[in-house]
Parts: structure tokens; C-alpha cells; sequence
């Protein structure tokens, strides 16, 4: 592929007081990843500085005044760096859930979400981030997801998905109490969470996605006797699903479903609720995960850790999860650049 076919991927710094400055560091200096997509770095000048020195990374790239200029650029042999004022140090403590930083994310995100709308980028891949901090720093909604959903005016269902060596996951559910998660396991949330995770598996090059549903209770209900939501809800949302050629089994027990997963039978599992599924997939490759945002008109990945408050600044940080990341942004990248949206079909 020559540098002007290139998807052109946004790398968003993230918590100014987490890992996410050093991993970006850590990222860019590898150029058999560099080469993969035309890299544009967003973020403060001096966060930037400081993240390479905690990585102990040195990273060359070439400045840009602004995001069109970078696909317009005559050589991407180097990351483009854009500079954005969102922080001062002053104002950041590391290792601290802060509004500053929060703050600093959110405006981040937005302009590059506005980028992407503008067709000036086809990706973004975002360092971690502190739901906290953000929501200190003005965040409105339960995690970003909602946030980003609203800010490109997403009507349709969204959720996120979590992906481990191949694995892709979903929920019906998401950041809310677990004393609440029984009232989401609704027949239309299933169907369209398993929906949405079987087209994008097929975007994603997977012609026949084998995608299991687990169950909620405990022992998959026991037959009613430990819940009925699985005979009640879950089951009908299944059979509904194949009649309407999305063809997926279950629901499995939660506690065994992933041992499926684990033995190479499944590409996919949708689960009831956040710890069903993180707990397995964190275990099976805590350095390794990603988060990819579904259901949103534009490719958004992220590690699936967090920022790491406890090591933060050490350069001690692991640089596998956003490698992964950035590597799904350059697949769904490419796609959106020839207009089409993450789940294949035509904007």
C-alpha cells in the first residue's frame, strides 16, 4: 500500500497523569507498526516531551497545523505531531483522578472525533483514560462511549466490544450497578447486541462468525428453579436471532462459556453484564486486550487496561494492549476511508 493510501489513524495521548503518554512513546517508536497507517499524535507539546523521556523513547516525527494536513502530507515515513493546549503541567499530578485531566481528555477526543467526521482522519486510537477524572472534567454520561455516541449523533444501538487474540466480546450491559443489570436483559438488547458483534466480526473478515450468548443466573438458571431469564428471555432472543439469519447458540452458563472460547469453538461471546465477561477475558491476556467502541459511525480503539495510576511515570508500562489497539484502528481505518462504516455497509 503506497503512504498516500494509508489510513490516516489518530493516537490520542490520554490521562495526562496515567500510562497513556509513555505508551504512545513506546508505540511510535516502532516502526513496523508506524508503517502500517498515515500517524498523526494528538496532545500537549510538553505531555508528549514527557512521555517520551518516561519511555525512554525518543520519537522523530514531522509537526502539522492541523489534521488535514496530515493526509496531505508527501512522506508519512515519520509520525506527524499536532499540538493541542488542553493541559498545564501545573495543573497535572501524577497518578491522580483530577479535573484537569479529565478535562484534557474530553476535549481531546472531541476534536478528534470532529476530524473524523470531517473525513480529515479514518481512526482513532486512544491511550487509556480515568472515567473519574473525565467526569470531573465535565464528562455528562455514565463512560465515554455514551459520550462519543452523542457526540456523533448515534441513534442505533451501541456497546462495547472487548477483543483478545481473535475473541470478541459483548454486553447487553455495561457501567451500571450490578443491582440493576437483571432490568437490561431485555429481548431487544440481546438481539441487538449480538447483532451488532456478528456484522462487525464480518467486517472484520470473518465469513461465518461463531457467536454464543451466555446466560445470567447461575448454573444457566437451573431450569427456572435459580431465575427464568434464561427461559424466558434469553432463549427466545436466540431463536429469534437465527429466524432472522444471524445464526448463534446458547445461552451457555457463564461460568463455562468462555472455556468454549478458551478451545478455539467460538469467535464471539455476548454476555449479560461488565465483570461476566472482563473477569475471563483479563485473565486470559490482562496485557493483551482490546476495547474497540461498536456501534458508532467511525473505527475507535483502546487498550483495555486503564491508566495505571501505580506505575505511572515509572516507564514500566506494558505496550501490548495499545499495539493490538492500534492495529485494529488501521484494519477498520482502511475500511472507513473507502466509505464504509465499521460494520461494512455504505455511509
Amino acid at each position: 500500500m503506497s503512504s498516500n493510501q494509508l489510513p490516516v489513524v489518530a493516537l490520542a495521548l490520554g490521562d495526562p497523569a496515567g500510562i497513556g503518554p509513555e505508551l504512545i512513546a513506546k508505540l511510535t517508536a516502532r516502526d513496523d507498526l508506524m508503517r502500517q497507517a498515515n500517524v498523526v499524535v494528538v496532545g500537549d507539546p510538553w505531555l508528549w516531551d514527557a512521555g517520551q523521556r518516561v519511555a525512554g523513547v525518543p520519537v522523530r516525527t514531522t509537526p502539522v497545523d492541523s489534521f488535514a494536513a496530515v493526509r496531505a502530507r508527501g512522506t508519512t515515513s515519520l509520525p506527524a505531531f499536532l499540538a493541542m493546549n488542553t493541559v498545564r503541567p501545573g495543573d497535572v499530578n501524577m497518578g491522580q483522578a483530577e479535573a484537569p485531566g479529565g478535562a484534557s481528555v474530553l476535549s481531546l477526543l472531541d476534536r478528534c472525533m470532529d476530524a473524523a467526521l470531517a473525513r480529515e482522519i479514518d481512526a482513532i486510537c486512544f491511550a487509556p483514560l480515568n472515567k473519574q477524572a473525565m467526569k470531573l472534567g465535565g464528562l455528562k454520561h455514565e463512560d465515554e462511549l455514551h459520550h462519543f455516541a452523542q457526540h456523533l449523533g448515534v441513534a442505533g444501538y451501541f456497546c462495547e466490544f472487548n477483543t483478545l487474540h481473535g475473541l470478541w466480546t459483548s454486553r447487553i450491559s455495561s457501567h451500571v450497578p450490578l443491582k440493576d443489570v437483571a432490568r437490561y436483559v431485555e429481548k431487544s438488547r440481546i438481539v441487538d447486541a449480538t447483532t451488532l458483534i456478528y456484522r462487525s466480526l464480518q467486517a472484520n473478515g470473518i465469513a461465518q462468525p461463531r457467536v454464543a450468548v451466555a446466560g445470567l443466573n447461575p448454573h444457566n438458571g437451573d431450569g427456572g428453579t435459580c431465575g427464568r431469564e434464561e427461559i424466558d428471555v434469553i432463549a427466545p432472543a436466540v431463536r429469534e436471532l437465527a429466524a432472522s439469519g444471524v445464526p448463534v447458540s446458547g445461552p451457555f452458563p457463564a461460568d463455562t462459556i468462555f472455556l468454549k472460547a478458551r478451545d478455539g469453538e467460538l469467535d464471539a461471546i455476548v454476555t449479560m453484564y461488565h465483570d461476566q465477561g472482563q473477569i475471563a477475558i483479563k485473565l486470559m491476556g490482562f496485557s493483551q486486550g482490546v476495547t474497540v467502541q461498536g456501534g458508532l459511525p467511525i473505527p475507535i480503539t483502546t487498550p483495555a487496561h486503564g491508566t495505571a495510576y501505580d506505575i505511572a511515570g515509572r516507564g514500566t508500562a506494558n505496550v501490548d494492549a495499545t499495539a493490538n489497539a492500534f492495529v485494529i484502528a488501521c484494519r477498520m481505518g482502511a475500511a472507513y476511508r473507502n466509505r464504509q462504516s465499521l460494520f461494512g455497509q455504505p455511509q
